[in-house]
């Protein structure tokens, strides 16, 4: 490869990133401007956290204060809610014809999906701070320190930003927003609500207890709690990193597939 060639290969690759942060930053702004959005995304965990905290966790069994092992699992079911916004976004942005406007302009394709997936994720990183505090007044008291802390949530964000290119698909496969947001809840519900998040795989029927325990987001959920309580997860945190290399593998150019079939 020539000099010239390699100078060529940085320069679109510093303008394709270019393009991806330029994206990202206008998502956030977007963001911003629509503030009821980003309320409403923090009211629905905080829902739950005081729903379970104070009516249904004084029925719930855990072998250990429920508060802490609650709150590990609303931080995964918040930001994989959070990745629904993915869907959302572009079906709003192909309905409007703004896909279309960006197709006209001298960027890199990818930008659109990236951009789209890093603004999302930034926003699952402010609201997994929110509800960290209002764990932390409801009693959660995470033992296993600040770098577990910090590791857990590199690794929820991590699953739940793999988990948004599948919802990217989604998005543009969905003739308006709102079909999206409909399709998006028959897929994550029943990973959420059967798994570890609220209650313990043993206390579910035994006919449901080896897809609990086995299905993404019960491991990451038990992943996610040892390392923030600072108990045994066995490999727990290596299952959860193959899930999501795997979902980005598969989800990914599945979506990138659907989004040059949109712009046509």
């Amino acid at each position: 490869m020539t000099m010239t060639t390699q100078t060529s290969s940085r320069s679109a690759l510093r303008w394709a990133i270019s393009d991806v942060l330029v994206l990202a930053h206008r998502n956030l702004i977007a963001l911003m401007r629509i503030p009821v959005a980003l309320v409403f995304s923090i009211i629905q965990p905080i829902m739950f956290v005081i729903l379970f905290r104070y009516v249904f966790g004084g029925a719930i069994h855990t072998g250990t204060n429920y508060v802490n092992y609650l709150i590990p699992g609303i931080l995964v079911q918040t930001t994989i809610f959070g990745s629904v916004s993915t869907a959302i976004g572009l079906a709003e942005d192909l309905q409007k014809g703004l896909i279309e406007r960006f197709r006209a302009l001298p960027m890199a394709r990818m930008a659109v999906l990236a951009g789209r997936t890093i603004s999302d994720l930034a926003r699952n990183v402010m609201v997994l701070l929110v509800i960290t505090g209002v764990g932390m007044l409801v009693g959660f008291r995470p033992s296993g320190g600040v770098v577990a802390y910090v590791q857990a949530s590199l690794l929820m964000l991590s699953f739940a930003y793999a988990l948004s290119w599948g919802f990217a698909f989604v998005g543009l496969a969905a003739p308006t927003s709102e079909a999206a947001q409909a399709m998006t809840f028959p897929l994550i519900f029943p990973l959420t609500f059967a798994s570890a998040i609220f209650v313990p795989v043993q206390s579910m029927p035994s006919w449901l207890q080896g897809f609990a325990t086995h299905q993404p987001v019960s491991v990451t959920a038990e992943a996610v709690r040892g390392l923030m309580l600072g108990t045994p997860h066995g490999w727990g945190t290596y299952e959860t990193m193959l899930w999501a290399l795997g979902a980005v593998a598969i989800l990914g150019p599945l979506a990138v597939r659907k989004f040059r079939q949109a712009i046509k």
